[in-house]
């Protein structure tokens, strides 16, 4: 996969955006010194293994609507696969999962989905699929009036319990940062991941980052070391950005401790997981994910099918790498903010930016 890009751009960009609600940092602003420290053991959660992704993956596209998601069980590492009926339970044991059999499919957890999408669309707010919990979460931040709030709690009511509401600390925001600082139009950002389409050379970020600037720089006001050729915001978080020059950075990602991760895979995270982040402002965390297939309302508009996690991030991180291991799982995107050691790191999917421009790890 990709490696960190230092001075060769690491694979995380932190674009800082003087945007409303974006939680982004202004290039005029340095990011952090640069400080050899520890870099974080994985969070609590349960590590992935590669046969778990492969695994994942596999049944999911066997289960269709029979299954409502996926997780890691926290004390033994099994695949839970929730299925809906006898069949697709004996079709998971089979494969070597952990069948649970649930009251509500995807489908139903997704009508949930769209009830909230058309009566509850509030700044302020996300909702995912719990698989553990067979449930919908809808996250609330503090920037939700009075009335906002009571609207949302009597939408998720109508739902039954499909649905669960909590309260977030902060405000949901988009932050531009990642691994190594990267600048362009103003604006400080992180690279995620770099990235290969025959022999050309890229790194993937976040798409609001990528929508401010076409020419991206390793240092504020430096020379251009790539240009935009694709950015997908909102809907979507994700942009790419194609190297200019025939010095081709690594694919790792940057540990801050004086070393990096080689990343040689990308897979879809599962629920359950630990992963890390980094990212130029906060350099690298750990969380676990707690959801996924995330709503999340931004004031600029929704994003869809992202992933949530309780990784720390700050303004400046998006367009950052998570990652657990040497495998590539998503681009970070914004959050909530942090309390104490737990935050909720929102993440765009890598595998799907992958297959939008047809580029590869490496």
């Amino acid at each position: 996969m990709r490696r960190t890009l230092s001075a060769r751009i690491c694979l995380s960009v932190l674009l800082t955006l003087p945007l409303a609600g974006l939680g982004t940092t202004a290039a005029s602003a340095a990011p952090p010194p640069t400080a050899v420290a520890p870099t974080p053991p994985p969070g609590p959660g349960v590590t992935a293994s590669t046969s778990q992704y492969a695994l994942d993956a596999q049944l999911e596209r066997s289960l269709g609507e029979r299954t409502a998601g996926t997780y890691l069980d926290a004390e033994t590492g099994e695949l839970v696969v929730t299925v809906t009926d006898a069949t697709a339970a004996s079709q998971v044991r089979a494969a070597g999962a952990r069948a649970e059999v649930v009251a509500r499919s995807t489908a139903q957890l997704e009508d949930a989905m769209g009830a909230l999408e058309s009566r509850a669309k509030i700044t302020g707010t996300s909702w995912g699929i719990d698989p553990a919990s067979n449930q919908v979460v809808v996250e609330a931040d503090q920037s939700l009036s009075a009335r906002s709030l009571a609207k949302l709690r009597a939408v998720a009511a109508s739902l039954g319990d499909a649905v669960r509401v909590e309260r977030v600390p902060g405000v949901f925001t988009k932050e531009v940062q990642g691994g190594d600082a990267i600048y362009g139009g103003g604006y400080r950002c992180s690279a995620a991941f770099n990235v290969v389409k025959g022999s050309a050379r890229y790194f993937l970020t976040a798409g609001h980052c990528t929508n401010v600037a076409s020419s991206w720089s390793a240092t504020s006001g430096g020379p251009s070391i790539g240009t935009r050729e694709g950015t997908s915001f909102p809907t979507n978080d994700y942009g790419l950005v194609r190297y200019s020059g025939t010095d081709v950075p690594p694919g790792t990602v940057n540990l801050y401790n004086g070393s990096s991760q080689d990343i040689s895979a990308a897979a879809d995270a599962i629920v359950g997981q630990s992963l890390q982040k980094s990212g130029s402002t906060t350099r690298v965390t750990s969380g676990v994910v707690t959801a996924v297939n995330v709503t999340v309302n931004y004031s600029e508009g929704p994003v869809y099918n992202m992933v949530r996690t309780t990784a720390c991030s700050a303004g400046g991180d998006s367009g950052g790498a998570h990652f657990a291991g040497g495998t590539a799982l998503g681009i970070h995107s914004g959050s909530s903010g942090c309390s104490g050691t737990n935050g909720s790191a929102i993440h765009q999917p890598v595998r799907e930016a992958l297959a939008a421009y047809g580029v590869s790890v490496y």
